[in-house]
């Protein structure tokens, strides 16, 4: 569900254009050079992923397509966070309305991001936890700053990863990797991350990030953007009919799991150690 009509095109001047949702939450940086644009999350501090930053992300990526950019670049504009996953706060103590409204709006985050016909990278220049571990995996291609952590570490909240949230990880893991890892609740560092295939590159600097995810996209300059475009979405064509088929079970899955008191517990027991945690 795309709500481009929340954008506006702002003339700055120089080489890039510019566009921001009214929320703020995201906002695209064109460059008018390179055709590429940037989409920055930007929900201080970590961009947990709220209903409202999901529906700006899908909007961004809606935006960056109709208006004919030639590759999108992930990133975020928290200095030591990329995200860090579903805003927990949106999942504890509520309804099972909001439960099945978060979780649908992250499946239509992740299939506008898995599912774009653009070339897309993502410049990881923090953590990379559950959800920021999902929009990562859902590009083509990932550079990760040092020293930080990724991985999908639903099994320690007492949530399950269903299978579309783990199509990212094996197309780029081998599945005997990918399950112990998943089972584990495993965060990867950079360096493990780039080991195992996760990351493709690594990069000292948040620009120097974003300069290797423009070279990727530069590299399909010679491609035929048609042809391309077809032979990604045949890769990922299999994931998506499935994703589809299972869309709407899938909600249901996650309001009946979410809403088990020791899955709610769970999830208390973790805000309080954050708060905890933010205290000292």
């Amino acid at each position: 569900m795309l709500h481009s009509n929340l954008l506006r095109l702002v003339a700055r001047g120089g080489p890039k254009r510019w566009m921001s949702t009214t929320t703020k939450l995201t906002s695209v940086e064109v460059n008018d050079k390179t055709g590429i644009a940037t989409l920055t999350l930007n929900r201080p501090p970590v961009n947990s992923q709220n209903v409202q930053l999901l529906v700006d992300l899908q909007s961004s990526i809606g935006e960056i397509e109709s208006n004919k950019s030639r590759g999108l670049i992930l990133t975020s504009a928290c200095s030591n966070v990329f995200s860090a996953g579903l805003d927990i706060l949106e999942m504890y103590n509520t309804d099972e309305e909001r439960l099945r409204t978060i979780w649908t709006e992250l499946q239509n985050a992740w299939i506008a991001l898995y599912g774009s016909s653009l070339p897309t990278a993502a410049a990881i220049n923090g953590h990379a936890p559950a959800g920021g571990c999902l929009l990562a995996t859902a590009c083509e291609y990932r550079v990760m700053l040092p020293k930080r952590l990724i991985g999908l570490n639903e099994t320690q909240l007492g949530i399950i990863a269903p299978k579309w949230l783990m199509s990212g990880f094996l197309n780029v893991l081998p599945q005997r990797v990918a399950e112990r890892a998943l089972t584990q609740g495993r965060l990867f560092t950079t360096e493990e991350a780039l080991a195992e295939g996760l990351v493709d590159e690594i990069a000292n600097t948040k620009e120097e990030a974003l300069e290797k995810c423009a070279a990727f996209i530069g590299s399909f300059t010679k491609v035929n953007p048609l042809a391309r475009s077809l032979t990604k979405l045949q890769f990922r064509a299999e994931n998506i009919k499935e994703f589809e088929k299972i869309r709407k079970k899938d909600v249901e899955d996650f309001v009946a799991l979410a809403s088990r008191p020791e899955v709610q517990k769970g999830m208390g027991i973790y805000l309080e150690n954050l708060k905890k945690k933010s205290k000292k």
